[in-house]
């Protein structure tokens, strides 16, 4: 059976400034994503994967190419639509946590679904917390957590909404060894659940060897993917 593309770049590209100072971050870039997949994007720094992964959740726009997400063709959509497609149809994770200090975990978690006028279903939240192993930690602040709590939040408040896709930027880059691995299984545990996709940019080579494929950027393009063995 073929496996379903949830994500499709074509010819991506994208520049920054011009004439001597332009800057090619991302130079035609063609990928496929396949639905429960964990893809690994990595690179010295500069290659371009930050850029790159920017531009497939919807966080900025490329210069030329066309993205499609989910059936959706995202790079024609106005901001307003692109807001919408965020909210709706992806979810980020980022090396800093970016919670919201006066709110709880649980309000925390159901950020994204109250900006988008929506209510978080209780038994949803209540399924959530227990998978993160935060139950016991919904009322508090992040500052009464650790790091890899506040990083378990963060991946709860971008699955709310259940996307079909996860975009993580160095989601363990402030972890320690510990850390990581409960982030990865969590990570893991998410696409066999709601059979999510998740593209993540990393560093660790530890992290990088837990995805089904890893792609490898040098200077703005593809140089190689690996795809691990079963």
């Amino acid at each position: 059976m073929d496996r379903e593309i949830i994500i499709e770049a074509e010819g991506l590209v994208k520049t920054f400034g011009s004439g001597d100072n332009k800057v090619v971050a991302v130079d035609g870039v063609s990928l496929r994503v396949y639905r429960g997949e964990l893809v690994a994007v990595t690179g010295e720094s500069g290659s371009g994967k930050s850029t790159l992964l920017n531009l497939l959740g919807g966080l900025d726009k490329p210069s030329g190419g066309k993205i499609t997400v989910a059936g959706k063709e995202i790079t024609s959509l106005k901001d307003n639509q692109l807001a919408a497609y965020r909210r709706r149809s992806s979810g980020f994770v980022f090396q800093f946590y970016n919670l919201i200090s006066v709110l709880n975990v649980e309000e925390n978690l159901s950020l994204p679904l109250n900006l988008d006028g929506r209510e978080a279903d209780k038994k949803e939240l209540d399924e959530l917390l227990k998978m993160l192993g935060l139950e016991e930690r919904r009322y508090h602040f992040a500052s009464q957590l650790s790091g890899g709590q506040q990083q378990r939040v963060a991946i709860g408040r971008a699955m709310i909404a259940k996307p079909p896709c996860i975009f993580a930027d160095e989601p363990t880059g402030n972890l320690d060894s510990r850390n990581t691995r409960d982030i990865v299984d969590i990570f893991k545990r998410l696409i066999e659940k709601y059979g999510t996709t998740v593209v993540l940019v990393t560093h660790d080579r530890n992290v990088a060897a837990e995805a089904d494929r890893v792609i490898i950027m040098q200077d703005g393009k593809i140089i190689d993917e690996k795809v691990k063995s079963i």
